[in-house]
């Protein structure tokens, strides 16, 4: 079991660097995005702060559990209001908070199993 959950979280951190990336280049489509749903640019580094950090929980938390549960629960609750903001948006983009919330769930799932 740990080994699935070792490989969903490194993954996992890897996408979220990505997603961190993308909000600290400020690329088109993640500002159109973010924007649409009410963050303002210079809010931006702080989001990507979140990941970066979910990223190396998920990282460190290989070695001590608790952190890695704790990461993965974290970028859950970011993926969930996420969710919420699109939804008080009405942006019907739902797709990639919704794959983001779903891996960070069994990524949590995994990393429990394996404590």
């Amino acid at each position: 079991m740990f080994v699935a959950a070792a490989i969903a979280s490194v993954l996992y951190a890897a996408s979220l660097l990505f997603s961190a990336s993308g909000k600290i280049s400020k690329q088109p489509q993640m500002v159109q995005n973010l924007n649409s749903v009410g963050v303002k640019t210079e809010q931006f580094r702080y989001l990507a702060a979140l990941l970066v950090a979910a990223a190396v929980g998920l990282i460190i938390g290989l070695w001590w559990a608790p952190l890695g549960i704790a990461a993965a629960a974290g970028a859950a609750v970011y993926f969930l209001l996420a969710i919420g903001a699109h939804v008080r948006a009405k942006v019907g983009q739902y797709q990639f908070p919704g794959a983001f919330l779903l891996v960070a769930l069994i990524v949590l799932v995994l990393r429990i199993a394996s404590a």
